[in-house]
């Protein structure tokens, strides 16, 4: 079995092929992390649609692109196997559980979030998020900070974020520049692992034998026109009908920002998110975003669809002419659409030149410098859900360039601490998964919440 000769052939049905991403997206749990096993194992060991090496290759490329890989990286599996077609069907399938799942989760918490045992849930759900979040940071930490320069490149991206405020864009593109010329200083920055030999039959796509489709200068001014018209529609068609100044284009505009600078995951995106949202925009309340983010974790797809929450309760909270529960769900699909849609065109548009990339070692230790500034950006995330989720004030110190929050420790939530240490206690010492974790801590806040209302 080998690749097809060209990209103008299926290498299996995409009826078969559907069937199987389907499959793949309702058991996408547990982060990038997961998502990538569910793959590996499904397309890679069980129906040996493609090489292991080419998987690996093909996951090198997506972490290079803002957005969520392991979304970006079903695309790309999908345009391997099946052209534009599987490209779309991977890609959409991947996400829509997701998308219906926090849709209707969203509804819920804004419908019924005042509601003595929905506060309770949250009050074991969002410490639950800072377990898992400190989890993250170790996880991406062990894997992409193999050398101390990018320990200490880490670390300066903590403390930009932390204690100076220096916006989320800037430290991933003053990373990725460091991260450049270290490369040239030290030639062992980065070194990539090879992954062992395949064992059991050939795969439809090998390692060698791969896509054939030319880069064409035509081809990929095309795809980018079509991408950008179909990625801004949405929104210039919001400030016709609802004026410039609507919440609708505000929330495009800022979300097709934050889609191009998405790098590292959703973690490492998050904090930006939160701050804007939170402080410019004012879509949510300091402490609500943790609970967006405990609710993503409970659903199927990437966690980069808590946006979908912010977009939902602040179009509810400020609906303009509409009615609030039409203005919510108008924003939650138009922010998802302006959040994916720039992954399949990434995809799309470099595709055909991905091959040129392999063995780039400049483009290598500038992925290595914004992985070890995500380090930095998730830590630095997990600290303003703890000041937010742990204590019920905050203030604020301005000197210079100093720009740090600080707790309030009177204000101190003693029920949130303990369950905290509890999901802390879950990841680390007893190895549960985050769903299980999540679930332990969510018994635990609806107990203790009734308990106090009593």
């Amino acid at each position: 079995m080998t690749a097809p000769p060209t990209s103008t052939r299926d290498v299996i049905p995409l009826r078969q092929a559907a069937r199987a991403w389907f499959a793949i997206s309702l058991q996408t749990f547990g982060g990038p992390a997961g998502q990538i096993a569910v793959m590996q194992r499904a397309l890679v060991e069980e129906k040996r649609w493609i090489g292991q090496q080419r998987f690996l290759f093909a996951l090198s490329y997506c972490t290079l692109l803002p957005g969520p890989e392991a979304q970006q990286l079903a695309t790309y599996v999908g345009w391997l196997l099946n052209g534009v077609r599987g490209a779309l069907v991977a890609g959409i399938l991947f996400i829509l559980p997701g998308v219906v799942a926090l849709l209707v989760l969203s509804g819920v918490y804004v419908a019924y979030g005042d509601t003595t045992l929905v506060e309770s849930l949250f009050l074991g759900l969002a410490p639950a998020v800072i377990a898992i979040v400190l989890q993250a940071v170790i996880r991406v930490g062990r894997k992409g900070l193999g050398h101390p320069a990018l320990v200490a490149l880490a670390v300066l991206s903590f403390l930009a974020l932390t204690f100076f405020g220096v916006p989320f864009p800037v430290v991933v593109l003053v990373a990725a520049l460091l991260g450049w010329l270290l490369g040239r200083r030290i030639p062992t920055l980065t070194a990539p692992a090879r992954a062992a030999v395949d064992d059991g039959p050939p795969p439809l796509i090998s390692d060698d034998a791969l896509h054939t489709e030319r880069p064409s200068g035509r081809h990929a001014a095309k795809v980018l026109v079509i991408g950008l018209v179909v990625w801004f529609a949405p929104v210039a068609l919001a400030a016709v009908v609802f004026g410039r100044s609507s919440i609708f284009v505000d929330q495009g505009l800022f979300f097709s920002g934050a889609a191009v600078v998405t790098f590292g995951g959703a973690y490492a995106v998050l904090a930006y998110v939160a701050q804007q949202a939170v402080e410019v925009y004012g879509w949510l309340a300091p402490g609500e975003m943790v609970r967006g983010l405990a609710l993503a974790e409970t659903t199927p797809g990437p966690l980069i669809m808590v946006v979908q929450f912010v977009a939902l309760v602040g179009a509810y909270r400020a609906p303009g002419d509409l009615d609030p529960w039409v203005a919510a769900v108008v924003a939650a699909l138009l922010t998802t659409w302006v959040t994916f849609v720039p992954c399949f065109l990434f995809i799309l548009l470099g595709a055909p030149y991905v091959e040129r990339l392999r063995g780039n070692r400049d483009l290598a230790a500038a992925l290595a410098g914004i992985t070890a500034a995500v380090v930095g950006v998730i830590a630095s995330l997990a600290v303003f859900f703890a000041l937010h989720t742990l204590f019920g004030e905050t203030g604020r110190v301005t000197a210079g360039p100093l720009d740090l929050e600080y707790p309030r420790l009177a204000s101190v939530d003693w029920a949130a601490l303990a369950i905290t240490v509890l999901g802390c206690a879950l990841i680390f010492w007893r190895r549960w998964s985050v769903l299980r974790t999540l679930g332990a801590c969510a018994a635990t806040g609806v107990v203790l919440g009734l308990a106090l209302a009593a």
